[in-house]
């Protein structure tokens, strides 16, 4: 019977699309209208069961002996502090919570999961752990060793590893290969970056320039902040190639703090090669003449014969 309703429905839809597009449309629409509203309620159902608090096993929750001597089994007895509770994880499944008296484990407790099957009694121990609690002295989150370094960590016998996409480089020009007959200039041209993989990506310069100028360095370091003249005009002042020259140089000056780094044109320091101090001019002292004409006496400490 089933059967046969379901080939005359068939039947039915298909005909009623061959006369209308439209009414062949609507009569679907009303059929899977009707499916969803067939399935939503097995939908909540399903929804409101994984929803649904556990149902609490007086069996389970109970076994406090059992679950102190599971803990027992792998830990010192003595270590067992109180029963701090027993919650229900899932349908036959409870952990029971035990504090650790133990004093390099302040703030950690011991747990005890245990299980049954349908229609048993028997309880079955299914792990043991030792979990911190919110005030448990634990270790820091671990970072990877690429993540956790810093700029100026590197010692001399370190190796940073290779970053295959960063953002601060990008593939470099490469020299075709010439054949022996050409007759070619070869000059290498190390501002386009023969002769590297990579170079420094736009974004990597403007990193780079953001770094510097928010250094001691820059314009705001307190050197600068307090210099009498800029590093542009300073003799010691090497200027660099490339789209910062209009920016920054490298400093030569071995009294200046920044001598062998580079520095902002406006920055500065109190080491400029045409900066001075104010000078005193050299005065000669007056001469000093004893004109003291009255008798001088002289009193010494008295000697003696032994």
């Amino acid at each position: 019977m089933n059967e046969l309703f379901t080939n005359w429905s068939a039947a039915a839809r298909a005909v009623a699309a061959v006369r209308s597009d439209g009414a062949g449309s609507t009569a679907r629409g009303r059929v899977e209208a009707g499916d969803a509203e067939a399935a939503a309620p097995a939908r909540r159902r399903s929804a409101s069961a994984r929803s649904a608090k556990p149902a609490q096993d007086a069996l389970l929750l109970g076994a406090v002996a059992e679950a102190r001597q599971a803990i027992a089994d792998v830990a010192d007895p003595a270590h067992i502090g109180e029963h701090l509770g027993a919650v229900m994880e899932g349908q036959r499944l409870a952990t029971h919570s035990f504090a650790c008296t133990d004093r390099a484990y302040r703030g950690w407790h011991w747990v005890a999961v245990l299980a049954r099957a349908p229609r048993s009694k028997k309880i079955t121990v299914c792990e043991t752990a030792l979990l911190p609690g919110d005030d448990a002295l634990v270790a820091p989150v671990w970072v990877p060793w690429e993540e956790r370094i810093r700029p100026g960590d590197l010692g001399p016998r370190d190796v940073l590893p290779r970053v295959e996409d960063d953002p601060d480089l990008m593939p470099g020009f490469e020299q075709v290969p010439l054949g022996e007959n050409l007759d070619v200039d070869r000059v290498p041209n190390f501002e386009l970056g023969l002769g590297r993989a990579r170079v420094l990506s736009p974004q990597g310069i403007s990193d780079a320039a953001s770094r510097w100028r928010n250094s001691e360095a820059g314009p705001e370091g307190e050197f600068a902040r307090k210099a009498e003249a800029q590093c542009s005009t300073c003799g010691f002042l090497m200027p660099m190639a490339g789209s910062l020259r209009t920016a920054f140089g490298v400093c030569a000056n071995a009294w200046s703090p920044f001598d062998g780094r580079v520095v902002a044109l406006d920055a500065g320091c109190g080491a400029h090669s045409e900066t001075d101090v104010p000078r005193e001019p050299l005065r000669n002292a007056d001469p000093v003449v004893d004109d003291y004409r009255g008798e001088l006496e002289v009193s010494g400490a008295s000697t003696g014969t032994n």
